[in-house]
This record gives structure tokens, sequence and C-alpha cells, in this order.
């Protein structure tokens, strides 16, 4: 990953079209290793959940160009490379796993992360895993807590509990959610590891149980709305 990490470095500090223009052949061979490195994952994955295994790069990875149509930030690229492994590609409204890295004081994320869950599932779908975890809580919380080093991310919540979710729930935060994903930081020695792709394939095998979990809730979300 060091010419990944080498190249969104001074990106960061060069975010415009002629530098990168200029530095093309640098970019191509960095997507090269990120790609090179994702078509492993997807295997990676794929060896202990089968919901992913005929997964394309083009499936999970994204563009570096920037949509900056409604943004005041007018940067054209990003300065991150990420990927999501998950069933039937990225954009399938589906639960997977993201691994993500990022320049050295981009504000994107923050950092390095490993990430498994679901990000602004449809309202449907959010309504579903609300009313898991209020029948099926106890089966919820094994899920987080067998995904050892990760924690369930609750920086984007309501403030107040969802109308027909009781209060006395001791699940009752987790129904404030609008996301459910589980994350992981990890520092730049974990990223530049020979062994990356073994540890990362390790970590998100502990986070199996809370996808799954997950993608039955997505699934019977569609069975409903057939």
């Amino acid at each position: 990953m060091e010419k990944v990490l080498d190249f969104l470095n001074r990106l960061r500090i060069n975010n415009n079209r002629p530098w990168f223009e200029e530095h093309k052949s640098e970019y191509k061979a960095a997507l090269e290793t990120f790609n090179s490195f994702t078509e492993k994952l997807i295997s990676g994955i794929a060896s202990f959940d089968s919901s992913v295994k005929n997964l394309t790069i083009k499936d999970c990875t994204y563009r570096i160009y920037r949509d900056v149509r409604f943004s005041s930030d007018k940067s054209p690229y990003k300065t991150h490379m990420g990927a999501f492994v998950s069933p039937k590609g990225k954009g399938s409204g589906y639960s997977g796993y993201y691994f993500h890295i990022e320049a050295k004081g981009s504000e994107y994320i923050g950092g390095h992360i490993l990430s498994t869950g679901i990000y602004r599932p449809a309202p449907i779908v959010i309504k579903n895993i609300r009313e898991e975890i209020m029948l099926n809580g106890d089966e919820f919380q094994k899920a987080i807590d067998v995904a050892s080093g990760f924690k369930l991310d609750t920086s984007d919540a309501l403030k107040r509990i969802p109308a027909g979710f009781p209060a006395d729930s001791p699940y009752a935060e987790y129904f404030k959610l609008k996301d459910y994903f589980l994350i992981k930081f990890v520092d730049e020695a974990f990223i530049m590891s020979d062994n990356l792709l073994e540890n990362v394939v390790q970590e998100y095998k502990k986070t199996f149980a809370f996808n799954n979990l997950l993608n039955k809730v997505v699934d019977y979300a569609h069975e409903e709305n057939l």
C-alpha cells in the first residue's frame, strides 16, 4: 500500500487538475495496487461469506473524481480510496465490508478504517432493522460483542426514540440510529504490514454475524416490497 498512501498524501496538498494530469502515471500505479488488493480481499471475504463470491473490482470500488456540483469544496479529487464488498455490489443497498485508507490530514473520515454494516439504509430497511432489534435484541448485541476490536458507530443518531419503539427497552438507544455499522480505526503500521490482506480478512471475519443479521433483514424488506 506504500504507492497508494504516497500518492494520496501528495494529492491532498496538490488537489488540482494540472498536478493530477502531470502525475497520472503515478495515479494509475496506485490504483492498480489498490485494485489488486481489492480483488484478493473479495476472495478472502468470500472464504467465509459466500454472498460476495462473484463480485468484481468494479462492483466494489469508487471513482477518484469528486462530484462538486453541490459542494462548497471544489477540490476535484478524493484523497482516499475505499472498497465496499457487499452482496450484488456497492449500490445494492445491502450491508457489507468497507475498507478505507486516506491521506494524512484528510478530514473525510479522519483515518484508515475497517467497517462492516449498512450506511443510509432505505426507510423500509431501517424500520425492519429496528423491529429486529426490538424482537431479537440479544442476538443483535451478541453480534456486536463477538466483533472484538470493533465498535458500533453511534455518531449520527436521532435525539428521540422513533414512534412505535419502546423507550424502556435495554436496546432503546439502538432504535435512534440512522446507520448500522461497526467500525475499527487502524494505523499506518497496520496498512503497511506485509500481512495486510490476511489481517483484514481475519478482522472482517469477526463481523460476519453482524453483517449476516443485517442482510437477512434487507432480504426480508425486499420481500415485503414484492
